[in-house]
């Protein structure tokens, strides 16, 4: 077995019933779908849209989103398959171990680890800059060493990583009611923004659709796309390959659905609602994203969209800053539960691992009262916010990106490996045309993974290379798995 035992169906599903270890069921389809949409509409929406829009694909950007939105899609139902048949914390974690082996599952959750908390510390930094900005325009004026990108000790991102850790600590319904409510504020900005936007769009903002490709200086060195890099294509901007690049970068925008099957234990009736909530808020968002993309680049041409608020400096330009400040109001919402429920996969995911023994098994104490896994929760958000207060973080975005694109993968992979070694499991959802959807999963993630940047591939390499020696250090002799496999080889030999 080694490395590459694996962690029986089963077993996974008798360990949530442990005393100190039973999540709380709270959660419905409707609070799984809004947990989704929450976490997706954010960053991607309120501030990726200019910045590829101008660097990368012009108008085409609505292109991009909509062949992340496909590559995302794929993925999505393979987790939606994973999540109804193994309803555990932990998300592609589990299901690795269950498929994988135990060393490949270490290295997702590792990865996931990666995603997750440098997700949400960047996002707190972008949350920073918006709200300094909104308290300048009351007369309040934080100086930039205090907030914003380039802050010295970041104080609105920490405050805001330390409040909802708080609020994740006392309880995930809870937590799922002020993300409902902020959600909504955030949709209703969403949808302001494609209603009023429309009043001002100019169809030679449209022309060219996909301006003609070019050498840009931005996409050089290492920081050009591992794809253009391999095959010796002159690095571009713009034409196919800039849509293609900016596929890689949007795909932060769509990241979130992944984070409901961490939420499965605490889920009231997972094989039908994990399903909808991953599926559910997936194709919400992608016709958001679409709709926006739209809308703003033909608002404005897309030489001249802003890099920091694409959305509210777009209403600016056509004379309505009254619209500026509404979206800038519903951008700070947004972020805020973005921050939140990357928050909550994250503990999840700690949580799990700690469980089996992988890190230290008093991180996976769920609080008396609140039934939450509160010394996972706490670790993680003061982690979070020491990240976020003290390092700009916007340079390694793309890290979460091949964090999540790597997970996706390996989730797409795991169901044709479990439909072969289990095909005895019920499944309330299964995905179609199995092994087709699946290899195109893989194939797509794998795709849109070439098209980061070389020194974001080189990063990720060196964090898999710390994981595995902290698996090898700790977790290989400290797996609960690993343990008990010796106590069962000695029941079979003496019976």
């Amino acid at each position: 077995m080694g490395v590459l035992r694996t962690k029986p169906v089963e077993q996974s599903i008798r360990d949530t019933d442990e005393d100190g270890h039973r999540l709380r069921k709270d959660l419905s389809a409707l609070d799984l779908t809004v947990f989704g949409v929450g976490v997706i509409v954010g960053t991607g929406i309120f501030v990726l849209t200019g910045r590829v829009a101008r660097e990368y694909a012009g108008p085409a950007v609505a292109i991009s989103f909509v062949i992340a939105g496909i590559v995302c899609g794929l993925a999505a139902l393979c987790y939606a398959e994973f999540a109804s048949t193994v309803p555990v914390a932990g998300s592609a974690y589990t299901f690795s171990y269950a498929t994988l082996g135990e060393f490949p599952a270490w290295i997702i959750g590792w990865d996931l680890i990666l995603e997750l908390a440098l997700g949400a510390a960047v996002v707190a930094v972008g949350w920073s800059g918006y709200a300094a900005s909104l308290l300048d325009g009351m007369g309040l004026h934080l100086p930039s060493s205090l907030a914003g990108e380039n802050a010295n000790f970041n104080i609105p991102a920490v405050l805001v990583v330390l409040a909802v850790t708080v609020l994740l600590v006392t309880g995930v319904k809870i937590s799922s009611r002020v993300n409902a409510v902020v959600v909504f504020i955030k949709i209703a900005v969403v949808l302001l923004v494609i209603v009023a936007g429309l009043f001002f769009v100019k169809g030679s903002n449209y022309h060219p659709f996909i301006p003609p490709a070019h050498s840009s200086a931005s996409v050089q060195g290492l920081k050009a796309p591992l794809m253009q890099v391999v095959f010796g294509i002159t690095p571009v901007s713009f034409g196919w390959l800039g849509i293609f690049i900016a596929v890689s970068i949007v795909f932060f925008a769509f990241i979130g659905f992944d984070i409901v099957a961490t939420a499965a234990e605490e889920s009231r009736n997972p094989q039908r609602d994990l399903p909808i909530g991953i599926l559910g808020s997936l194709a919400i968002c992608t016709v958001l994203y679409v709709a926006v993309s739209l809308v703003v680049v033909g608002m404005q041409n897309y030489r001249r969209l802003s890099e920091d608020a694409p959305l509210a400096d777009a209403f600016k330009a056509v004379g309505h800053p009254t619209f500026a400040t509404i979206i800038s109001i519903g951008a700070l919402a947004g972020l805020t539960t973005v921050v939140l429920i990357l928050l909550l996969g994250q503990s999840r995911v700690f949580f799990a691992m700690s469980r089996d023994g992988l890190l230290p098994p008093w991180l996976a104490a769920v609080h008396p009262r609140f039934g939450t896994p509160y010394r996972a929760t706490i670790l993680m958000g003061v982690v979070v916010a020491v990240i976020a207060g003290l390092i700009p973080l916007s340079a390694l975005a793309e890290l979460v990106n091949i964090g999540t694109l790597f997970a996706f993968l390996v989730v797409s992979a795991g169901v044709m490996i479990l439909r072969r070694t289990r095909p005895d499991l019920p499944r309330a959802f299964r995905v179609p045309l199995v092994p087709v959807v699946p290899i195109l999963s893989m194939l797509g993630c794998l795709f849109v993974m070439f098209n980061l940047p070389v020194e974001t591939w080189l990063r990720f390499i060196g964090w898999m290379v710390i994981g595995s020696g902290i698996y090898f250090l700790y977790g290989r002799g400290h797996s609960r798995l690993g343990a008990a496999a010796p106590a069962e080889e000695g029941r079979r030999a003496s019976s």
